[in-house]
C-alpha cells in the first residue's frame, strides 16, 4: 500500500514517513501544497496525509483540486488548528477526517488503518524493518523463509510490531497477552520473548527483541553482536 505525505515541517514529514515505511507501506514526501498536489493526481496512492498550512498552495485547496480531479484517495488531514469552524471546513474540502497537532503516533496509525479498512484494504500486515508479520497466518517472514507462531508468540510479537522501537513494557504485555484475570507472571512474558528470539534467529532476521530494564522491550535493527539482558 502506498501513501502520500503532503507537510511543510520538514523533521514532522521525515518522521512520519520513516514511522510509516517501517510498519510496511511505502511512502512519498513532498513539502508543500503545490508539490502535494501534483504527486497525488499524477501516481495511485492508497492514502494522503495532508498538511492544512503550506507555502504555495494550502490544505483546504489542495483537498478542493483532488476531489475536482476525481481523485478518490482517502485524506488524512493535520494541522494545528482544533476550532470546530476549522474541522468543518477541512472535511467540507473534502478530507475525510481531521487530526490536530500535537498527536500521537499510535492515534496517527489507527487513523490510518481505519480509513485503509473503509477502502476495503485491510491491513493483514506488519513489518519492521525487513522482517514481516503476517497476520492471518501468524508467521514471521523474512525474505523466502517464514516461520509460523503460537497464539501467545503471535500476540507478543504483534504489540512488538506495533510499537516498534517505542519501549512496551512488560506488564502491558502480560495485561494484554495474558489477561488481567490471569495467574502468568513477568517470567512468562521473558519465556515467550525468548521464544520469539530464537525464531527471528531462524529466519535470518537483521531485527532482534531488545530489553531495557524497567522499561521492557523494543525491536531494534542489529548492527553488531550485543548480549542479551
Amino acid at each position: 500500500m502506498k501513501i502520500l505525505i503532503i507537510e511543510d515541517e520538514v523533521l514532522l514529514a521525515d518522521s512520519l514517513k520513516a514511522l510509516l515505511t517501517a510498519k510496511g507501506f511505502e511512502t512519498d514526501a513532498v513539502y508543500d501544497g503545490k508539490s502535494g498536489e501534483e504527486y497525488a493526481c499524477g501516481g495511485r496512492y492508497d492514502l494522503i496525509i495532508l498538511d492544512v498550512m503550506m507555502p504555495k498552495k494550502d490544505g483546504y485547496q489542495v483537498a478542493q483540486s483532488l476531489r475536482k480531479n476525481r481523485c478518490q484517495s482517502p485524506v488524512l488531514m493535520l494541522t494545528a488548528k482544533s476550532a470546530v469552524e476549522d474541522r468543518v471546513a477541512g472535511l467540507e474540502s473534502g478530507a475525510d477526517y481531521y487530526l490536530t497537532k500535537p498527536f500521537d503516533t499510535r492515534e496517527l496509525l489507527a487513523c490510518v488503518n481505519a480509513l485503509l479498512r473503509r477502502q476495503g484494504q485491510q491491513v493483514n500486515e506488519l513489518a519492521y524493518g525487513g522482517t514481516r508479520l503476517d497476520l492471518d497466518s501468524a508467521s514471521l517472514l523474512c525474505g523466502e523463509n517464514s516461520v509460523r507462531l503460537s497464539s501467545r508468540e503471535f500476540e507478543v510479537m504483534r504489540l512488538l510490531m506495533r510499537s516498534g522501537e517505542n519501549h512496551i513494557a512488560k506488564e502491558t504485555l502480560l495485561t494484554n497477552v495474558w489477561g488481567y484475570e490471569s495467574n502468568a507472571v513477568e517470567n512468562h512474558v521473558e519465556v515467550y520473548v525468548g521464544f520469539l528470539r530464537k525464531k527471528l534467529a531462524g529466519i535470518g532476521s537483521a531485527v532482534r527483541i531488545a530489553a531495557v530494564r524497567r522499561l521492557g522491550y523494543h525491536l531494534e535493527y542489529v548492527h553488531a553482536e550485543k548480549t542479551e539482558n
